[in-house]
């Protein structure tokens, strides 16, 4: 099924990173009847700089911090209604995103601009830092997963669009076992991998 033949639930965002931020992405997620969060960050260069002179000294931030796994991460979030020279569809709010993290005394910043179509009723401050936050959690496990588990770094199919289609077959091989259950991938490998009609019966259950 393509994109614009998609119909979203209001309450449940499409959240992307920089490489899908693009006008026709938000075109086709709002005249679907969605809401999208898109980040902005400095391989844009030119959306990136404008969002960096947004006044915010005047603009309350929300922090929330966060502790765990032997890691202390701090998130700032302020938000402002969207200036008008943005021009997404259906663009509502646009936010600065401030995520310090600090393990074994080393700390780290990462500073991210976003751009959604929630209003401040559907997405508050604290709500669309939550939504980031998820999404984020979605990204560093599956890079996970494809480092260590599939071993991505040290593939040798590196000519031509195999390693891209490579890519999207571990994506999809993933998908499949976290849509059946499966937490360890490694284990869900191991398992399928004992009998050969295994892995069949995930697609045709898909």
């Amino acid at each position: 099924m393509i994109l614009s033949e998609w119909k979203f639930p209001s309450l449940r965002p499409i959240r992307m990173d920089a490489l899908h931020t693009q006008h026709d992405t938000a075109t086709l997620i709002t005249g679907a009847g969605g809401d999208y969060v898109l980040t902005v960050e400095a391989n844009q260069k030119s959306l990136y700089a404008q969002l960096k002179t947004l006044p915010r000294t005047s603009i309350p931030a929300v922090t929330r911090t966060d502790r765990g796994h032997g890691r202390r991460a701090t998130r700032t979030i302020k938000v402002v209604d969207v200036p008008a020279w943005v021009e997404f569809a259906g663009a509502r709010q646009v936010a600065q995103l401030r995520r310090t993290v600090t393990r074994k005394g080393r700390r780290t910043v990462e500073i991210v601009y976003l751009i959604t179509s929630a209003d401040a009723r559907t997405a508050p401050p604290a709500v669309l830092a939550t939504w980031v936050q998820s999404h984020w959690e979605v990204e560093n496990r599956l890079h996970r997963v494809r480092d260590v588990t599939f071993d991505e770094d040290r593939s040798h199919i590196r000519t031509g669009n195999a390693p891209r289609v490579m890519a999207g077959l571990r994506d999809t091989a993933i998908t499949l076992l976290r849509l059946h259950g499966h937490d360890n991938i490694a284990a869900a490998l191991r398992h399928h991998a004992r009998h050969t009609d295994r892995p069949i019966n995930l697609l045709l259950m898909a």
